[in-house]
Order: C-alpha cells, then structure tokens, then sequence
C-alpha cells in the first residue's frame, strides 16, 4: 500500500470550487484551483471534516464493498460498537448482530470486546508512565494529526493497539479454532463510522499489518441490516459491557477507566486547543485525555446514518442498561498488544531541505503575509493568507490571486487607462488648434 492511502477522495465532476473545505480543513490540506478541489495527500489525516461540510456531496470516502468479503471462505463482521445507536433502543443488540450476519457473515465479533481489554491495559499504563498526560490511541485521526501538527507530544500516544485490531486478532484466532481453517482464508471485516479507520486499516501506524482484512462502512451495511431485522430470527450473541458499549460516545473510554483526574475532548477544533494546551505545558493534574476527532464521538463520524446526537443519547442508554461490571480475562500480558513500529512525525509543512534556503523562504511567507490584506477569506483558494504566502513561495500559486491584490491593481490599471485616454485627447484637441 502507497504511503499515502487515503480513504477520503474527491470526486472532480461534482466539485464546484465553493472553498467550504479548504476553510474547514485542519491541517489545511486543501487547496482550490481553477475551480476544482485538490487534496495534499500528505498532510490529509482522513478526518472526513471535507465530507461533512461539502454541499455538492464531492467529497466521498472509500471503503470496500459488502461484495468483497465473498474472497474469502469464512467471514467475520466486527461491528464498533456505534452500530448499535443506528436503531431504536427497543431494537435488541442480540437482533442488530444477528441481521448484521445475515448481510453474508458466518459470524460476528464485536469490537466492545477489544475496548474492554484495551481500558485494562491503559490503567496499568497510566501508574508506570514517565510523563503524563498520556493521550488515547484510539481515534487514528488524532494520532495522525499530532505526527503533522504536534509532533513533541508523540510520546505521549498511547503505545497500545486499538479496540479494533485487538477485536480482529481475537475474532480470527476464535475463527480458526471453530472451522480449522487458515488464517489466509478467513476474512475480517470492520463495520466503521469513520474514514479514518479505513486509512488505519489500509495504511497502518505503529504496526506493520492491520489485523483486519477489509473495512466496510456502517452507511454500506445498514439497509441491509434494517432490511434483515423484520425476519432475523437467530438469537446472537452479545457482549453485554455496558463500559465497551459506551466507548462509542465521547467520555466512554475515560469513563471505562474508572480514573478521577481525565479530561475528554470531543470535535477537532477542540482537541488542537487542548493539544496546544498541552504541548505548552499549561494542563497539569491530568492523567489522561481522550480525544476524539468527531463531535459526541465515534458515533458523530461522517460514515454513520444516525443523527450523532441521537445515536449519543441511545448508546448511554443501552451503556446504562448494561452497566454490570464484565469480568475480563486477560490471558496475554501487556506486551503482546503494544504497537510494534515507533511512531514517527511527518514534517509535511518542510520548506526546503536545505536548512539556509529554508530560512530564506520563511523570511520570503513572512514578508508576503504582511502586504496580503490578512482577511482570510479563501478567495485565493489557500484556506488563509498565511497559507497562500506559503504557496506563493514554494511555486503553487501567484500573488495575483489574492482578490484584494488583484482588485487594486485592476483599479490602478483602470485609473491609468483613464489617464492616458484623457492625455491622448486633451493633446489630439491642442494639436487641432
């Protein structure tokens, strides 16, 4: 896989050039040119914020087609627990699973069961870390964004594997012992709400292979399972942990944890002020944040059905009902799911490798920032002035397309076209004289 996959693409025909996601973006990502979006793979963190603030519906993410687990022989869905507020609560979890599986799964595996083992394991971090606050892992939207914009707090990352990876490695282990079948031969496919899990999958961090073979999203999968539950009729299932269920809305990993000094962050903007927070060393006292990309969390991803506030409100109520405290057995110690890769930063936003040409390029944005009118409007097709000194510099764009720079200098022209016009006739009526 490329180095930069990425799950969220454009889809040219349908984009009209409005700049809604070049002023959205967070890590400033997108750029407009002649009328059209145009994503930097590199500095994308599939966060699908472009998704959801498109009008014409351009922007889209990619994830696999429900066809596709037909590859293999045995097939096991791992839905996120956010699937279970796509329903009414009097719809039962045991009836969603089981319409789930009747989409063309042999079985299904919920990923809850990987959450409750991860809440295990980051106590235990947490009381032997050198440096607090550690940072959950397990939104990768968050994790990529901290390699690009703060890349001094990747040591606080929790070096831990998701909920869903872990979910995958338990689900095809169980697999294989159920059917005596190869691992290559069994299929595990995640039922995500975000694109970015899509981009974790196919291009993973802090580990060399994902444990999941495909990743289908909830919007694919859920006609068929509202389809199915009028005639589902096997009783599944269901891992009744009020906590993992809860690991859907925002709070619910930190409340699993049962930790008093926690702060949790939902929604981008908010989490970079936090990180700010934290990288300048103003947020003491904190064990732990969770930060997650999507307001209300995992249920606010763009890849759900559900209105997230709803979906939010269903899934504390199904976490409330289920709320008995779930023995978990950890049969492995810590070792065996912690990251394996380091992670590293992405210096996207380099200038030059040359560190002197580097610095003659900064003074150059520096300049350039100050004689553009600072209005950030977007007109340009950089999401700021700052951005568009910066494109300027490095060959993208021209400092005529700043609107402000342009109007003037069309005005300037216009005034000197009147002039000279002026000039020609006052010295063609001398000359008649």
């Amino acid at each position: 896989m490329g180095e930069y996959f990425h799950s969220v693409t454009l889809k040219e025909d349908k984009c009209l050039g409005c700049t809604n996601c070049i002023k959205r973006c967070p890590t400033e990502a997108i750029r407009v040119k002649n009328g059209k979006a145009r994503i930097i793979e590199e500095r994308c963190i599939d966060c699908g914020e472009c998704i959801r603030i498109c009008p014409h519906h351009a922007k889209n993410s990619t994830g696999d087609p429900i066809e596709s687990i037909q590859n293999f022989k045995y097939k096991v869905a791992i839905p996120a627990p956010t699937l279970l507020g796509q329903f009414e609560v009097d719809v039962k979890p045991n009836s969603i699973l089981a319409a789930l599986k009747m989409a063309g799964f042999d079985d299904v595996y919920e990923v809850s069961r990987g959450a409750d083992i991860v809440s295990g394991f980051t106590r235990e971090l947490i009381q032997n870390a050198k440096r607090l606050p550690l940072i959950s892992s397990s939104c990768p939207v968050i994790v990529r964004l901290i390699q690009i914009r703060f890349p001094n707090l990747i040591d606080l990352i929790m070096p831990i594997e998701s909920p869903m990876e872990l979910a995958a490695m338990l689900a095809r282990q169980k697999s294989m012992e159920k059917t005596g079948l190869q691992s290559k031969e069994i299929g595990i496919f995640f039922i995500t709400p975000c694109p970015a899990k899509i981009t974790s999958v196919k291009n993973p961090i802090g580990i060399q292979k994902s444990n999941v073979d495909g990743v289908i999203s909830i919007k694919t999968v859920f006609p068929c399972i509202q389809k199915n539950l009028k005639k589902a009729e096997e009783d599944m299932e269901f891992y009744d942990s009020g906590k993992a269920i809860g690991w859907a809305r925002a709070g619910g990993e930190t409340y699993s944890l049962g930790i008093q000094n926690y702060l949790c962050v939902d929604g981008i903007e908010n989490v970079i002020k936090i990180l700010d927070e934290i990288e300048n060393g103003h947020l003491t006292g904190i064990e732990f944040v969770e930060c997650l990309a999507c307001v209300n969390g995992c249920v606010g991803g763009s890849l759900a059905v559900e209105n997230p506030f709803i979906a939010r409100n269903r899934i504390r109520r199904l976490s409330e009902k289920y709320m008995q405290t779930k023995k978990v057995q950890l049969e492995k110690s810590i070792e065996n799911y912690l990251l394996t890769e380091e992670i590293l930063p992405k210096n996207v936003h380099k200038l030059d490798d040359n560190i002197l040409e580097a610095m003659k390029k900064m003074n150059q944005i520096d300049c350039i920032t100050k004689m553009l009118a600072g209005l950030d409007c977007g007109a340009c097709g950089s999401p700021s002035c700052r951005a568009l000194a910066e494109d300027i510099v490095l060959g993208y764009s021209d400092l005529d397309d700043c609107m402000v720079i342009f109007k003037e200098k069309y005005k300037q022209s216009k005034s000197d076209i009147t002039y000279r016009a002026g000039s020609e006739a006052n010295a063609s009526l001398y000359q008649s004289e």
